[in-house]
């Protein structure tokens, strides 16, 4: 088995309030599970009106397949548009 996890930090501009991050939060969350059935959530800086940080997890039989997933996933993150990826960890781990 194979699991892996992708750890994104957001800038997001213009935010002001945690209503406007939220909003742009629940986009990326809501948008990147629908479209690859993976697990997603805001995993740091909660309270932080113009940083995120996103962690998204899937687990796997192929290594392959789960490092080009998570390649697909950051690709989609940055397509979406509505924040800038400061960093991304990749992390694969085999069981």
């Amino acid at each position: 088995m194979v699991v892996g996890i992708i750890k994104l930090e957001l800038r997001i501009p213009g935010s002001r309030s945690l209503k406007a991050k939220r909003s742009v939060v629940k986009k990326v969350i809501e948008r990147t599970r629908s479209r690859f059935n993976v697990s997603v959530a805001e995993v740091d800086k909660q309270d932080v009106y113009s940083l995120a940080v996103i962690g998204c997890a899937m687990a796997g039989s192929d290594q392959r397949y789960v490092n080009g997933a998570l390649d697909k996933i950051l690709d989609f993150v940055e397509g979406i548009a509505v924040a800038d990826i400061l960093s991304e960890t990749v992390e694969i781990i085999n069981l």
